[in-house]
Order: structure tokens, then C-alpha cells, then sequence
């Protein structure tokens, strides 16, 4: 299965695709793990030693001038727009159990979008993970899909878009939709999070009656201490695995 997960910042998506890894790995699957979030905190959820260590592939400047032929920065010029990226997951994942993590680094953005060659190797790299790489693949994104592009997108199996009760938290949801659409990419679910009562389940279901519900995550005070102690949310006795685990029989 490959799997995007983005929401609104600080609605849950890191905690909830961290769940998804680890649940994925205890069910026997090798995991593939993209970290495409600009606060990059995947790695600690999980649970993965040292996580603080992992350098973003965008900040690999000889890996990014031997794979294109530019320097990472520039922009113009001539660079390859098919860098070799097949052997990148092995090489340079941190691994847990049967998981493995990348970090990508931000796309860079301008007036009118950014050519440039660690751009180039990044989008390269998920066309890579999400169309020829015999795993699960779970891309943690930030509130946008700027990493996928319309060959990828209709590969992913499922888009999924974690919501909290909130007027911006609907707001982006309707928008990453909006972006999806444009490229193709109709395979969308929505997974409630922070849910404190069935007043907040119905607020979600009425503000966004156009989508598909995998589940809905109850608020836990046990997840944000977990957070605030650096610990991975998996590794504390919580309900919440329970319901990630029906979400991933769904999906």
C-alpha cells in the first residue's frame, strides 16, 4: 500500500502516520517511511534512535550535485530532471525493525514554483518510492501535496486527510482536496482526531459531508505527554492503537 497523510499543522498527522508504522511493522509489513514535514518529526515518533541526527536529503549537497550535476541552491541552468534514486532507500534510510525512514527536506517554492535540482531529486525519489518500491509506503506531508505529482499521485492508494474539530482544520481539508483533484489524486479518506465527544464527531460529519470517514481518533491526554516526553506515541498503553488498527483492516 502507498499512503499520503497530510492535514493542518498540529492536527495530528505525525502522531497518527507514526501509529501507522509501527502498526504496519507489527503486522509483519516492511515500511518505507517518507518524512516530508518541515518540523521533520516522524523519526522520534517512531521511535527510531537518534532521530535528531538524520539529515534531510535536501541539505545533501555532494549527493545532490552527483545525482543531477548542479549544486543544491542554484537555480537555471542544466541538471539531470532524472537523477538515479533507486538505490537512495537502502542506502540512506535510519532503520527500525523492518522499518525504514527518510527524511526529504523542503521543496522550495517561488512566484512560480522552483526548478531546481534538489527539487528535481526529491520529487524523483517519491515518484520512485510510490511507483516501484515493493513495500508499504507511508509519506507523512505538510498541510499541502507539493511532493506528489500527477504520475505519482494516481499511484497512491489512499490520500488521507486527518482533521480536529475546527473551522481551519475543515478549511484545509477542503483545500488539500481541491489540490488533489487538480492532479488526479481522488482516492481520499478523512480520520478524525482529537475527538472529545460525539458533538465533535457530528461537527466533522456535517462540516465535510462530501467525505469518506476510515475512523475517528478520541482526544488522549497519554499521547500528548508521550510527545512532550519524547516518547514514541506507539510505545504507551493507549486505546488509540486499537483504533488504528481497524482504520488500517479498512484501508
Amino acid at each position: 500500500m502507498k499512503i499520503a497523510v497530510s492535514g493542518k499543522g498540529r492536527v495530528g498527522t505525525t502522531t497518527f502516520s507514526a501509529l501507522m508504522i509501527r502498526a504496519f511493522n507489527d503486522l509483519g509489513k516492511h515500511v518505507l517511511a517518507i518524512d516530508a514535514e518541515p518540523d521533520a518529526k516522524l523519526a522520534s515518533a517512531v521511535g527510531i534512535p537518534d532521530a535528531d541526527k538524520i539529515v534531510p536529503i535536501a541539505k545533501m549537497k555532494e549527493l545532490v550535485f552527483e545525482r543531477t550535476g548542479a549544486k543544491a541552491g542554484t537555480i537555471g541552468g542544466f541538471f539531470a530532471l532524472n537523477p538515479k534514486v533507486d538505490d537512495l532507500p537502502d542506502s540512506l534510510s535510519a532503520k527500525f525493525d523492518k522499518i525504514k525512514l527518510m527524511r526529504l527536506g523542503g521543496i522550495k517554492k517561488g512566484g512560480s514554483g522552483c526548478i531546481c535540482p534538489e527539487s528535481t531529486l526529491l520529487k524523483a525519489l517519491v515518484m520512485h518510492v510510490i511507483l516501484a518500491r515493493n513495500e508499504v509506503v507511508i509519506l507523512d506531508m505538510e498541510a499541502g501535496i507539493e511532493h506528489l505529482g500527477r504520475g505519482t499521485a494516481q499511484s497512491v492508494d489512499k490520500l488521507i486527510i486527518v482533521v480536529e474539530p475546527g473551522r481551519r482544520s475543515i478549511e484545509t481539508a477542503l483545500n488539500i482536496k481541491k489540490l488533489a483533484s487538480e492532479i488526479w489524486l481522488k482516492n481520499i479518506t478523512v480520520v478524525g482526531n482529537k475527538i472529545r465527544n460525539d458533538n465533535d464527531r457530528k461537527f466533522l460529519e456535517k462540516n465535510l459531508p462530501d467525505f469518506h470517514f476510515a475512523g475517528f481518533i478520541p482526544y488522549d491526554n497519554k499521547l500528548i505527554e508521550a510527545d512532550l516526553s519524547g516518547i514514541s506515541p506507539y510505545d504507551i498503553d493507549s486505546d488509540t492503537k486499537l483504533i488504528i488498527n481497524k482504520i488500517i483492516e479498512k484501508l
